[in-house]
């Protein structure tokens, strides 16, 4: 026997090359119902996304607001105290008569015009932190800006009319930091309307 014929007949000869593994593929049909659940996880992930962004850009905005209304309106107190020194400062300038103005010696005259100088520099420093003076004379009563005190009768205005300014009305930002004090006309409309009526009569 030869040597060939003693050579088992199952063994295969080495070939050298090596053995490489098929990648694995997915099927080409899902499961039925998963391309449903997947868009509306991702809807959901969305509007959770969204929701988020739209509460911090309110909390943002809110908190602009908050510290700029702090920076504003934090003087409030402080402010209502210094209008008291402007008031001061207005009778002081209202004690004198235009008459002794005019007539008044050198030293009188300088106490008066520090005394405006000073009253200006309050208002000018006031105004520069958003507190401004009013002064509602000659304008329609206004129960957000002003408090009546008295009535006027006055037929020579409409009826409602602010026709004197006993104490000025002061506002911070857009609110109402003291409400002037003021004196509104009384049947001033009525009265007029009256002597229109009377008119014709009269002329018959």
């Amino acid at each position: 026997m030869t040597e060939q014929d003693r050579q088992p007949e199952d063994t295969a000869a080495p070939t050298g090359e090596p053995v490489v593994s098929k990648p694995y593929v997915m099927p080409d049909d899902p499961e039925p119902g998963s391309v449903e659940m997947l868009q509306k996880e991702a809807a959901e992930a969305r509007d959770r996304m969204l929701r988020t962004l739209a509460e911090m850009e309110n909390l943002r905005k809110r908190t602009i607001k908050e510290v700029a209304d702090a920076r504003l309106y934090g003087i409030t107190g402080f402010a209502r105290d210094v209008l008291d020194i402007a008031d001061n400062l207005q009778r002081a300038l209202d004690a004198v008569p235009a008459e002794d103005r005019a007539n008044a010696d050198p030293g009188l005259k300088s106490l008066i015009e520090g005394v405006e100088l000073t009253e200006r520099s309050l208002l000018n420093a006031l105004e520069k932190h958003g507190v401004k003076k009013f002064d509602p004379q000659g304008q329609k009563f206004d129960p957000n800006f002003q408090q009546a005190m008295f009535e006027v009768p006055d037929p020579s205005v409409p009826s409602g009319t602010v026709v004197q300014v006993v104490q000025a009305g002061y506002t911070i930002g857009e609110r109402v930091l003291r409400p002037a004090l003021v004196g509104v006309a009384k049947g001033g409309a009525k009265a007029a309307s009256a002597a229109n009526n009377n008119e014709p009569n009269s002329a018959a």
